[in-house]
C-alpha cells in the first residue's frame, strides 16, 4: 500500500479468496465481483505509472482521479474484508475450518438481506469506479523519470559527516564567539555573577540547537546541575516544565508523583529546587513570547553565574543578550556538500560542473539542513542530474534570475524524488508531535501493519522495513537517533521541523493522514478520515455527527501524549487496523478497551508507556489478523489474557518485566520475530514446554526472557536456542529496573556460568546479548568474544558470585571484533601488555578471589610508558563499565586501578564505573577514584570517567559505626556526566545524534 496505489496491492488476493468455487457465490454477485477484479487489473498499468513519477510533475486532472482511485481502493478492502471476517469470525485458520468458513460463506451469501447487502454496495462501488474510468480516460501520463537505485544500509558518508563534520565544519567560529559571550571580561573562565541569558536567533536549519548543544556539552561540568529541554510549536509548557525537572535530577524528579502537579506547582519545584544552585539551562527552539514568560518565571536570579540559552527563529522572542546566528561561509558550505557526496575531504571531483556547483552552493545559502538535504538527494548521481536541478521549476524565482535562498523548496524537491514507498512511510510520521522521540522499531512495525512495506524474496518485512528506515535517513528526511554511550545502534528517529512541516501540509492534500489537537476533527474536501492522529489533546467520545461524517471507519488511530480518561474505543470502530496509544494519561482500571474484540481487522495494538490498565479484555482471541502487541512499558498488567494464545498471526509480542505469559503461549502462536515476555508465573513443566517450544520460532530475531530459568530448564533452553539461527538479541534475566527486593531474588539463580552455547557456531547473528551470571571463566570468556556480529555484551553478575577470575591472552584479530558497547556488572578488569608486546592479558575479577588481586597490581602505567603504541585489542569498543571492589582490591596494601591498560582500546570514548565502598573507608573510596581517573586521563582520548558510588552506607557503618539517610545521599551524590537526555517517548537515557540544527530531545 502506498500514496498512489492505496489498497490496490491488497484486492487482488481477496477477490481471488471470494471468487473462487467453494464460496456458491450468488450469480449477479460474482458478475460484479468479477466486474471488480476486470476494472481494477485495467486500472493498475496507468497507476503504477503515476507512481514513478513525481507528484508534482503530473497535471491536476491526473492527480485527481488518483486520489479518487486511491479512496476507492480502501473502500472495496473495507467491503470486502467486512464480509469475509462474517463468515470466518474469529476462528483459528486452520485447513478444515477454513473449509467451514467457505462454506459458511456460501450460505450467508445465500440469504436474502445478505446478497442485498453485498450486491447494492459492489453496486455503488461499480458507480464509483465508472466515473473515476471516465476521468481517466480524459487525462494524460506524464514522461516517466527512472528512479536510482537505492541503498538499504545507513551510508558510511552520511555516519562520517554526523559524527565529525557536521559538528566541526563552520561551527568552531560560531562556539567561540557564543562562548565569549558567556565568559567573564578577565579569561576564559565562565562568570560567576549575574544569571546571563543569551538567545541564539537564526532562519530554520540554521543550526541554532547543534551550536548550543556543543556549548552546553564544552561547559555542563561547570555547574551543579544542567538541563536542555525543546519547547516546539504549541507546547504543553507542564511537560516542558517536567522535562527541565527532570534533566536537572533525574533520580529525584524521575518519580510519577510530579506528572499531577499543575503548571504554579511546578515553577515552585524549580524555584525551590534552583534557589541554591548555579545551574545551566538550554530552552531549545522557542517560538512565542508567551512560552518564554511562562517557563521564565521558573528561572531564579541567585547571583551564582547561572546561565540560559534560549534558540529562536524569531527576533521578537530573542530577550538578553543576542547572539545572531549567521549562514556557513562558502568555503564551509562546500566542504560540507562534497564530504557528504564523495567523501572527499571537501575537494570538489574534477568530472562535476563548477557552474552547477555553484549554483546549488547559492541555491542553498549557507544553511547546513538545505546543504545536506540536497547532497543526500544527489548521492550517486550523474552530472545531468546536477544540471537538471538547477534547470527546474522553481530554482530561480521571478524574471529577473536571482536564486531563492529557499531551504523549503530544497525540501520539497527531495521528498518528490523519494520513490513512492518511502514517500508513503516518510508521510505516515506525521501523526506524531513535533520533537517527539519516534523509536524505530515501533515505527517499522507500524509500517508493517499499514501495508506500506513491500515483501521481498530472502528478506523478512521487518528487515525490508529497516531499508526503508535507513534510506530516509541517508536522504536525510529523518534524523536518526543512536545509543552513543552503548552499541552505537540507531534506536530511534526525530523529524526536523521543516521536514514536520512539510509532510503535514501534504498529508493534509492527500488524506493521508487528519492530525487532531483540538475538538474539532476535519479532513480535506469532506473525504472520510482514513488515518487519525491525536497529539497533546483531552479524548472525547465519537459523537453521532462524526460517525454519519465517516470518521468511523478510519483505518489508523494513533494518540501521543493524550488525555484518554473519560475515552472509549468506539464499537462502531470496526475497520481499525492499527491503533496506538503513546505516553496517554488515565485513571486507575481505565476500561477504555472493553470493546477491542470488536476490531476484526486489527493487525497493531501498542499501549506504551500507560498506567493504569490492569487487564486486557479476554475478547482480544478475536482478533485472528493481529501481528503486532506492544504493551512495552505498561507496568500493571501483570498476566496476558489466555486469548491471546489465539492470536496465530502474531510476529512481535511485547511486554515488560512484569507481565507474564498465559500458560500454553507458544502452542500456536509460532510465527514471532520479537519476543518480551516474563515467565515467572508458570509451574516448572510449564516452563520446560515454554523454552522447548522456543525452539520451533524459527524466525525468531529478539529474544527477552524476564524470569528464573533453573535446571532442566536451561538445558531445554539450550537446545532451543540452537536452533534459532536468526536471533541476534538475547536477553535472558531480569530489566536492570526491577525493584531492589524482586532483583534480589532473581540474581540467586540464573547462569552459574556463561553457558556452552553462547558460541559463535549455535549464534552466528547476535548482535545483543544480556546475561546474568555467577561465574565467568576463560572458556566462557573467549567463546563469547569470538561471536561475529556482536556489539553489545552486558554480563551482569549475581549477589551469590563466589570467588571468580578469568583472563584471556588476546593476539591478533577475532576477539570482540565488532564490540561497541560492553559492561561487567560486578567484575574489574585490566589490560596488560604482555613483555614481547606481541598480545595483550584481559583479565576480569570479582573481589572475592584474594590470588587474583596479584594481577591487578603487578603492572604500572605512567606517562612515559603511554607514548607507546600497544597492540590493539576490541578495536572498536567505545563504552566501557565495570565495577571496583574497593575494599577487595585494597586489602593486602597491593591493589591498584591506575593501571587497567586502557590504551588497548583505541576507540574508547565512555568510561563508567561502578565505585564498590562496601567495608572501604572514605580515603580507600577517594583514593580508587583518584586512580580511575588517572589511567583514564593516559588513554589518548584523555577520558573522564563517569564514576558511580554503591553501597556508601556500608562504607560509613565500616567508618563510623552509625549512619544517617541525609549523609548517606551527600555520599553518593558525583559529579557525573549525564548520559544524554531523557527522550519525550519517557523510555531511557538516550543521546541524539547531533546534525544541522536537529529537533533536540
Amino acid at each position: 500500500m502506498d500514496l498512489v496505489m492505496g489498497a490496490m496491492g491488497n484486492l487482488a488476493p481477496k477477490l481471488y479468496q471470494l471468487l473462487k468455487g467453494e464460496y456458491e457465490l450468488q450469480k449477479d454477485v460474482r458478475k460484479k465481483l468479477e466486474f471488480l477484479d476486470q476494472e481494477l487489473e485495467s486500472v493498475k498499468p496507468a497507476l503504477d505509472q503515476v507512481a514513478q513519477v513525481p507528484w508534482d510533475r503530473h497535471h491536476e486532472q491526473v492527480k485527481v482521479w488518483a486520489r479518487q482511485m486511491r479512496e476507492a481502493s480502501y473502500d472495496i478492502e473495507d467491503l470486502l474484508d467486512t464480509f469475509l471476517v462474517r463468515v470466518q469470525g474469529s476462528e483459528p485458520a486452520d485447513q478444515s475450518k477454513l473449509k467451514r468458513a467457505l462454506k459458511k460463506l456460501g450460505g450467508l451469501f445465500g440469504k436474502a438481506k445478505a446478497r442485498h447487502d453485498i450486491s447494492s454496495a459492489i453496486e455503488d462501488i461499480k458507480k464509483q469506479l465508472q466515473e473515476v474510468a471516465d476521468r481517466r480516460d480524459r487525462c494524460k501520463i506524464n514522461e516517466i523519470v527512472a528512479k536510482p537505485a537505492d541503498t538499504s544500509a545507513i551510508d558510511p558518508r552520511l555516519e562520517a559527516m554526523y559524527k565529525e563534520v557536521t559538528q566541526l565544519i563552520g561551527i568552531d567560529k560560531s562556539r567561540g564567539e557564543l562562548l565569549s559571550m558567556l565568559s567573564s571580561p578577565q579569561g576564559n573562565e565562565v562568570s560567576h555573577e549575574k544569571m546571563k541569558i543569551v538567545s541564539v536567533v537564526g532562519v530554520g536549519g540554521l543550526g541554532k540547537t547543534t551550536l548550543a548543544k556543543a556549548v552546553y556539552d564544552e561547559l555542563k561540568s561547570q555547574f551543579d546541575c544542567g538541563a536542555f529541554v525543546p519547547v516546539g510549536r504549541n507546547p504543553d509548557v507542564k511537560k516542558v516544565l517536567r522535562d527541565i525537572l527532570i534533566d536537572l535530577d533525574k533520580k529525584e524528579f524521575r518519580e510519577l508523583k510530579y506528572d499531577i502537579l499543575d503548571v504554579r506547582q511546578l515553577i515552585n519545584e524549580l524555584k525551590d529546587f534552583l534557589q541554591s544552585k548555579r545551574y545551566f539551562i538550554v530552552i531549545d527552539d522557542v517560538w512565542e513570547t508567551r512560552d518564554w514568560k511562562n517557563i521564565g518565571l521558573a528561572l531564579v536570579e541567585n547571583d551564582r553565574g547561572s546561565i540560559v540559552i534560549k534558540t529562536t527563529r524569531k527576533s521578537e522572542v530573542a530577550t538578553g543578550v543576542i547572539y545572531q546566528l549567521r549562514p556557513l561561509s562558502d568555503d564551509d558550505s562546500k566542504m560540507l556538500l562534497f564530504t557528504r557526496l564523495f567523501d572527499s575531504g571537501g575537494e570538489r571531483p574534477a568530472n562535476l560542473p563548477a557552474e552547477a556547483c555553484e549554483k546549488i552552493m547559492k541555491k542553498c545559502g549557507g544553511v547546513p539542513l538545505a546543504i545536506i538535504t540536497m547532497a543526500s538527494m544527489l548521492v550517486g548521481k550523474e552530472t545531468e542530474d546536477w544540471l537538471a536541478v538547477c534547470n527546474s521549476p522553481g530554482f530561480y524565482r521571478g524574471n529577473d534570475g536571482q536564486q531563492a535562498h529557499d531551504t523549503e523548496w530544497i525540501l520539497s524537491l527531495s521528498y518528490y524524488d523519494l520513490p513512492m514507498h518511502l514517500k508513503t512511510c516518510l508521510l505516515y510520521l506525521s501523526v506524531y508531535p513535533e520533537d517527539y522521540f519516534i523509536p524505530k522499531d515501533r515505527l517499522i512495525w507500524k509500517w508493517i501493519a499499514e501495508g506500506f512495506v513491500e515483501m521481498k524474496t530472502g528478506t523478512s518485512l521487518f528487515q525490508r522495513g529497516e531499508e526503508y528506515f535507513n534510506q530516509l535517513v541517508n536522504r536525510s528526511m529523518i534524523q536518526a537517533v543512536r545509543d552513543e554511550k552503548g552499541s552505537g545502534d540507531i534506536f530511534a528517529c526525530q523529524v526536523h521541523d521543516m521536514v514536520l512541516d512539510l509532510i503535514r501540509g501534504l498529508s493534509y492534500e492527500e488524506n493521508f493522514v487528519t492530525i487532531s489537537n483540538d475538538d474539532k476533527v476535519t479532513s480535506p474536501s469532506g473525504n472520510k478520515v482514513r488515518r487519525l492522529a491525536h497529539q497533546n489533546r483531552v479524548m472525547k467520545q465519537l459523537t453521532q455527527q462524526e460517525d454519519d461524517t465517516g470518521i468511523a471507519r478510519v483505518r489508523s488511530l494513533v494518540a501521543c501524549r493524550c488525555d484518554i480518561g473519560s475515552w472509549v474505543l468506539h464499537p462502531s470502530f470496526k475497520l481499525l487496523r492499527v491503533l496506538a496509544l503513546e505516553r496517554c494519561d488515565c485513571e486507575k482500571g481505565w476500561q477504555g478497551l472493553k470493546h477491542l474484540g470488536d476490531l476484526l481487522h486489527l493487525r497493531y495494538l501498542g499501549l506504551h508507556g500507560i498506567n493504569g490498565i490492569y487487564e486486557l479484555p479476554e475478547e482480544i482471541g478475536k482478533l485472528k489478523f493481529l501481528q503486532i502487541l506492544d504493551l512495552e512499558w505498561v507496568m500493571d498488567i501483570r498476566v496476558l489474557p489466555s486469548g491471546v494464545c489465539q492470536l496465530t498471526q502474531l510476529v512481535c509480542l511485547r511486554v515488560g518485566f512484569r507481565t507474564c505469559a498465559p500458560d500454553g503461549l507458544l502452542k500456536k502462536v509460532t510465527s514471532l520475530e520479537e519476543l518480551h515476555i516474563c515467565i515467572d508465573n508458570l509451574n516448572d513443566e510449564s516452563k520446560r514446554q515454554f523454552v522447548k517450544a522456543l525452539g520451533n520460532l524459527s524466525e525468531l530475531r529478539v529474544l527477552r526472557i524476564y524470569g528464573i530459568l533453573e535446571g532442566t530448564v536451561q538445558s531445554d533452553l539450550a537446545q532451543s536456542l540452537g536452533n534459532l539461527h536468526k536471533l541476534q538479541h538475547l536477553s535472558l534475566g531480569y530489566d536492570y529496573r526491577v525493584p531492589g527486593e524482586e532483583w534480589d531474588r532473581v540474581v540467586q539463580s540464573m547462569f552459574r556460568r556463561l553457558p556452552s552455547w553462547i558460541s559463535p557456531a549455535c549464534l552466528p547473528s547476535l548482535c545483543h546479548l544480556d546475561l546474568v551470571v555467577e561465574d565467568i571463566d576463560e572458556a566462557g570468556l573467549r567463546a563469547v568474544g569470538g561471536l561475529p556480529q556482536l556489539r553489545r555484551l552486558d554480563l551482569q553478575a549475581t549477589v551469590a558470585t563466589s570467588g571468580s577470575t578469568a583472563t584471556v591472552v588476546i593476539a591478533g584479530d577475532g576477539f570482540f571484533q565488532k564490540l561497541r558497547s560492553c559492561s561487567f556488572g560486578g567484575w574489574m578488569v585490566q589490560f596488560v601488555v604482555n613483555e614481547d608486546s606481541a598480545c595483550v592479558s584481559f583479565s576480569l575479577w570479582n573481589g572475592k578471589q584474594q590470588g587474583a588481586l596479584a594481577a591487578f597490581g603487578s603492572s604500572t602505567e605512567d606517562e612515559s610508558s603511554s607514548r607507546s603504541v600497544p597492540p590493539t585489542v576490541m578495536p572498536n569498543l567505545q563504552h566501557l563499565e565495570f565495577q571496583v571492589p574497593v575494599r577487595a582490591l585494597y586489602k593486602d596494601g597491593n591493589g591498584s586501578c591506575r593501571s587497567l591498560g586502557l590504551r588497548c582500546l583505541p576507540s574508547l570514548r565512555n568510561v563508567s564505573v561502578v565505585v564498590d565502598c562496601e567495608g572501604a573507608s572514605p580515603d580507600e573510596v577517594e583514593k580508587a577514584e583518584a586512580e580511575l581517573r588517572h589511567a583514564a586521563q593516559l588513554h589518548p582520548n584523555s577520558l573522564i570517567p563517569r564514576l558511580l558510588k554503591v553501597n556508601y552506607d556500608e562504607m560509613i557503618r565500616h567508618s563510623t559505626g552509625q549512619i544517617s539517610d541525609k549523609d548517606g545521599d551527600d555520599l553518593c551524590e558525583e559529579e557525573e556526566e549525564e548520559e544524554g537526555v531523557v527522550s519525550s517517548a519517557g523510555d531511557e537515557v538516550i543521546a541524539t545524534e547531533l546534525g544541522a540544527d536537529p529537533t533536540s530531545a
